[in-house]
């Protein structure tokens, strides 16, 4: 098991839309589960980004298989044209 960490600022919502769906449906074809998000999050230092995700996957490489996925690579650019100081981390638990 593994965790993505995602956090992001979108500026373009109209644009964003489009992203979503298609990664929900990526998510649950490869097995991944949303364990937090927030786009209004409360901060204790330093100033948040609109988008903040905690997503599990079943392994480092089932991660590496979805963020390959063709599907994926078609919507990805939906994410890049709309978003901006981007930050996507994988964790592993100790």
């Amino acid at each position: 098991m593994v965790y993505l960490v995602n956090s992001y600022d979108i500026h373009d919502a109209d644009v964003f839309k489009n992203y979503p769906p298609v990664v929900a449906k990526l998510f649950e074809k490869y097995g991944a589960k949303v364990l937090a998000m927030e786009t209004n999050p409360k901060t204790l230092e330093g100033k948040p980004k609109t988008m903040n995700a905690i997503i599990e996957f079943p392994s480092e490489e089932v991660l590496m298989e979805m963020y390959n996925d063709p599907e994926y690579q078609a919507v990805i650019h939906y994410r890049h044209e709309s978003t901006s100081d981007a930050r996507m981390v994988i964790l592993k638990p100790r």
